[in-house]
């Protein structure tokens, strides 16, 4: 099995975990209805995406 020569600092070991945090959803306002949807997708409330009608949402 493979050993550390020597011991990792915290500030050297923390650096590398950096990248593994959890961020935030991002949540845009649909143009639309004003509704809270995920950019890039096809909101639930109207099924409008970029000003058109998609599929049909549950105020049609």
């Amino acid at each position: 099995m493979a050993l550390p020569k020597y011991k990792l600092s915290k500030s050297r070991r923390d650096k590398r975990r950096t990248h593994q945090k959890i961020e935030a959803i991002q949540i845009s306002v649909c143009p639309q209805c004003n509704e809270p949807k995920l950019p890039h997708h096809v909101c639930h409330n109207c099924g409008s995406y970029k000003g058109r009608i998609v599929i049909e949402g549950k105020e049609a």
